[in-house]
């Protein structure tokens, strides 16, 4: 077979369907039967597969039992890149993946789970915390995780209100608790702010809420943009990637003192990325869908616009593409869901194509 030169492929989990190792695994085999000579990347911008991803640099696994989104009890998986520090993956604590479609819903998912597991790292040693942000199932702009800390969000008779998002348009003070002493960095997989039209809100209806209720939602987070620690809220709501994760990158900074930094780039220099485009034939990467938010911060969009800046081709497996990927990018689309066979299947045409391009 014809030697058709090295390949880079960045593989990622898709969202709710395929796992980082079944992805990782279809491009390999694909690319190698293709005749390329295939170097794979397991990947995530601190969404789906954080952990994966990173399971090479992990010196140990712990569990915690903490509180799901719905509040039921849930053992969580976190990794440890050293004795000191620990690496969370949000969604595990309070996804999308841990509530049914039919009762999914960011008016009353809550983020305190994650407050609790912060607590639980300090006290097994954590002096620094990496946590991945994307994939929740919640919009409460991180006041679930705050209670977890002592903070208090009180009603305008002194009452606390519910947890969830629901209860923020209810809000009228914030009282302080103790902010965590680990040092947290947080990845974003979006650059969208907490408040306003392009905020958090654009995420709202994925997690269940129909437009009326997300309405709703996005006054909840203003009105606690507004009372938290002002004038800084309303800074920290309008700063790159506050609306992650439903306002948990706002709650973060405001209630830890987080620093938030965007997770494609930093996983990329973590895998010298650049280095290896020189003399690359082109780069294959996928997603579950390819909309403008891909083009807004996640992966895929990092790893499109960097090959496209290298002057590398680019090769786009997706089942639902929105958005005109960057570069003269060849883009495999449709069929939406797919299993392994399917993703197989739509790497094998893509790589057909770039060997007759």
């Amino acid at each position: 077979m014809t030697q058709r030169g090295r390949l880079v492929a960045i593989a990622q989990a898709f969202k709710e369907s395929l796992t980082l190792r079944e992805v990782s695994g279809a491009f390999e085999r694909e690319a190698r039967a293709a005749g390329f000579q295939p170097v794979v990347i397991a990947a995530s911008d601190g969404g789906d597969g954080l952990l994966e991803a990173l399971s090479g640099d992990l010196v140990r696994p712990t569990i915690h039992q903490v509180s799901g989104p719905t509040g039921a009890a849930l053992d969580v998986q976190v990794g440890w890149l050293d004795d000191t520090t620990a690496v969370v993956e949000s969604r595990l604590v309070c996804g999308l993946s841990l509530v049914p479609p039919g009762e999914r819903d960011p008016r009353r998912t809550t983020t305190r789970g994650l407050g609790e597991l912060v607590r639980a790292l300090e006290a097994a040693g954590a002096t620094d915390l990496l946590i991945g942000l994307g994939g929740s199932a919640t919009m409460d702009g991180g006041t679930g995780m705050a209670r977890a800390w002592g903070w208090e969000f009180l009603d305008a008779s002194g009452r606390p209100i519910p947890e969830g998002g629901g209860g923020l348009v209810h809000l009228a003070a914030v009282r302080s608790g103790q902010r965590p002493k680990p040092a947290i960095m947080a990845l974003v997989d979006v650059r969208h702010p907490l408040t306003g039209p392009a905020g958090a809100v654009q995420f709202a209806e994925q997690k269940g809420a129909s437009p009326e209720v997300a309405a709703g939602l996005a006054r909840g987070v203003e009105r606690l943009a507004a009372l938290v620690q002002p004038p800084e809220g309303a800074a920290l709501a309008n700063r790159a990637g506050a609306g992650a994760a439903g306002g948990l990158g706002f709650g973060l900074m405001a209630f830890a003192g987080a620093r938030l930094i965007p997770g494609a780039a930093w996983m990329l220099e973590r895998r010298r990325f650049d280095a290896l485009l020189p003399g690359a034939v082109a780069v294959l990467v996928g997603e579950g869908r390819f909309d403008a938010t891909s083009l807004d911060g996640k992966l895929t969009g990092e790893v499109l616009a960097r090959a496209a800046a290298a002057g590398v081709r680019g090769v786009l497996v997706a089942p639902a593409v929105t958005a005109t990927p960057p570069g003269r990018t060849i883009v495999e689309s449709g069929d939406a869901p797919w299993g392994v066979a399917d993703l197989e299947r739509h790497v094998r045409a893509a790589l057909a194509r770039l060997s007759g391009s």
